[in-house]
Parts: C-alpha cells; structure tokens; sequence
C-alpha cells in the first residue's frame, strides 16, 4: 500500500456526525473485489442526484470546485459506523482521500483504513470545531506530518495527535499486516523447515486409494 509521511491539502469539511459505511459506499456497489473504481461512488447517494451518476448535487461538499483534489476529510463524531465493509476505505482511498480528521472512528473502519493507508487523526471535539469554524471563512490548507505528528494550518495553528506506535510504523513504511507478516517469510521457512525435521510424521502424504 501507498506509504503516509507528509500531505498538504485542502480540508473537505463533512459536518455530520455517525457517517456510516453504507453512506461512505451504498451497497449496491460492493459486487466487486477490487480496490480501484470506487471512488466515483463515494458518498453517491449525498453527492449525486436521483440515483444518477451524471446529474451532482451542487449542495453536496464533494462536488464544490475549489476542493477538487483534496485530500484531507474533515468530519464529525463516530465516523464510519455501521457495517464493516472494507469497501469504504477503498473508497476513500480511490477517491485520494489521505487523511481522515474527527473526533472519534468505529473501530473496526479504523482498522480497515490501516490496512489501506489511510491516517485516522482524532481531535477533541473543542479542536474540530475550531477547524470547522475555520472553513466557513476560506478554504482551510493544513499541512500534516505524521512523524512529527502534527497538524498545521496554513494560519499557523498547531494539533498534535496521538497514534500508536505499531499503526504509525505501518502507515510511514506503507506495510499492511501481510506485509509485516512476509517481512519474516525467511524466518517462518526455517521454522517450518526445522519443525519438519523434528516432527516429520506430520508432513507425511496420505495416498488416496
């Protein structure tokens, strides 16, 4: 997966609290395996008109031009509740959604999104309102640093965040937990390799009649 070290971007200010995965990414769109394509489905039923693709609603955030491109979400309080289809953070990935910023996440989304290199950032409430605030005046630039962690608008103000070391280690180094499992492929070949020496009555072929 992509590595996270450092993003400058717009905000994308989604004031709602209890977005669920199912408005990240409707169901009928979870036919597919694959990570890429959805992000033209992100948030559809908020973004698009009618059911259509073709037809933006001018009200949604998404769709305002001056923040085509960003790459930073600013939203509310137990962001990505509900199911846990890992399809939301492909979404949100696909879309070029980098960062996430809120006051709280469902867990097993969160987890989802370190498997997909999205950074979750969680602020108190006092400071998200304080970042929503800021966008009704102009479009808010932040500049994030996750080995710093740290938060800096283009004003000046400063946010630390907490992450855990093991989720920044991933997130830095772009490994997903089947990465960090094949970074020891070497040792786990000599393991196996040595318990069929020990034990080789286990690793003997049954023949079928």
């Amino acid at each position: 997966m992509q590595a996270f070290t450092m993003v400058d971007s717009s905000v994308i200010p989604l004031d709602r609290a209890n977005v669920d995965t199912d408005a990240i990414i409707p169901k009928q769109f979870l036919k597919t395996i694959e990570r890429q394509g959805l992000g033209k489905f992100l948030f559809f039923d908020w973004r698009y008109r009618n059911g259509e693709q073709g037809d933006p609603n001018p009200d949604f955030v998404l769709n305002e031009p001056h923040l085509q491109g960003a790459q930073v979400l600013l939203a509310q309080q137990n962001f990505g509740c509900g199911s846990s289809r890992e399809h939301a953070p492909w979404a949100l990935a696909d879309y070029g959604i980098r960062a996430v910023i809120a006051p709280s996440f469902a867990d097993i989304f969160a987890n989802n999104c370190v498997q997909n290199g999205i950074l979750l950032i969680t602020l108190p409430q006092a400071q998200i309102d304080a970042l929503f605030a800021a966008t009704q005046t102009a479009p808010l630039q932040v500049h994030v640093d996750l080995a710093a962690q740290e938060l800096k608008t283009a004003d000046g103000q400063r946010y630390s965040f907490e992450i855990t070391p093991g989720v920044k280690h991933k997130l830095l180094n772009g490994l997903d937990d089947i990465q960090m499992t094949l970074a020891h492929a070497d040792a786990i070949r000599d393991y196996e390799a040595e318990r069929r020496r020990q034990m080789p009555w286990l690793f003997r072929e049954v023949k079928h009649g």
